[in-house]
């Protein structure tokens, strides 16, 4: 493997379909598509600067190293690639990609990364900017720290671990969801979504968790958590009190107590429910928008 080492690199691909090449201590800067179409790559202590970087590549692995902000739409279209100790500032990152593995990796601006991507691993990433991972399957993440809504909308075959979540409106649109062992706020948790299920987790969301078919949480705390489940089909085994739930479709709901319980009966049938709760402090016929 050849070496390319401390050098400042310009121009518009610079590197044009490199192989086979370990790049050390190297800065890209002011020339669009570095590294495209390049194959087997190790890249260590090095930055990007502009546009466009790592399109159309496989077996890129990257270590100790920046994506400036202009660096952004960084890395398209390319096919097992590994991140690690690394920076990224730029926006729109990996995108449309097979086999990304991250570890270790800060996003000051995700904003619209890791769209249309397969095969995702995240390890103690920490991610800022609102559509985080649209559109993309069979991702795997553990300690992931994430600010910012619309969150994996429109995802298949997700399983989040040991992970903070601040976003509104995440996990619509989804198939087969597992989430463990996490905290989530935000409004409008998992709309029209399908198999979601959330383990010993806490979760504040107003408006959360409605239309989903096949949602189960199991051992979970919903706090400051209202108008739950509407139109949900829902199993939940909640270890504390739910502040309301308004019109579930069918199922069981277990919880220590439920501040307002709210049944249309022209919109659900309430045999389809079963509530089981020390207490229910109000029962209403209609939401109070409609009273």
């Amino acid at each position: 493997m050849k070496t390319v080492k401390q050098q400042y690199l310009t121009g518009e691909r610079a590197l044009f379909r490199a192989a086979d090449l370990e790049i050390v201590d190297t800065i890209f800067d002011d020339g669009e598509s570095p590294l495209k179409e390049s194959r087997d790559l190790k890249i260590r202590n090095s930055m990007f600067k502009w546009k466009y970087p790592l399109w159309y590549a496989k077996n890129i692995d990257v270590k100790d190293s920046t994506w400036f902000e202009m660096a952004r739409a960084g890395v398209w279209y390319t096919d097992n690639v590994t991140v690690e100790d690394s920076e990224i500032e730029a926006p729109k990152n990996f995108r449309r990609c097979n086999g990304v593995k991250l570890e270790d990796v800060s996003f000051s601006n995700a904003a619209e990364t890791l769209w249309s991507c397969k095969n995702v691993e995240l390890e103690e990433v920490v991610a800022r900017g609102d559509y985080f991972a649209m559109n993309s399957e069979d991702i795997r993440a553990e300690e992931l720290i994430l600010f910012g809504n619309y969150a994996f909308d429109g995802c298949k075959n997700v399983v989040v671990e040991e992970s903070r979540l601040l976003t509104k409106d995440a996990f619509w649109n989804c198939e087969n969801v597992v989430v463990r062992d996490s905290f989530i706020s935000g409004e409008y948790l998992a709309w029209n979504s399908k198999n979601v299920t959330f383990e010993n987790c806490t979760i504040e969301s107003l408006q959360g968790m409605c239309y989903v078919e096949n949602l189960r949480l199991v051992n979970c705390k919903l706090i400051n958590t209202t108008l739950a489940f509407e139109y949900s089909t829902v199993e939940a085994e909640i270890d504390s009190k739910i502040d309301s739930v308004l019109n579930p479709k069918g199922g069981k709901i277990k919880a220590k107590a439920i501040g307002e319980l709210i049944i249309q009966k022209d919109e659900v049938d309430p045999k389809k429910t079963k509530i089981v709760c020390r207490s229910v402090a109000k029962k209403s016929d209609k939401p109070e928008w409609l009273r």
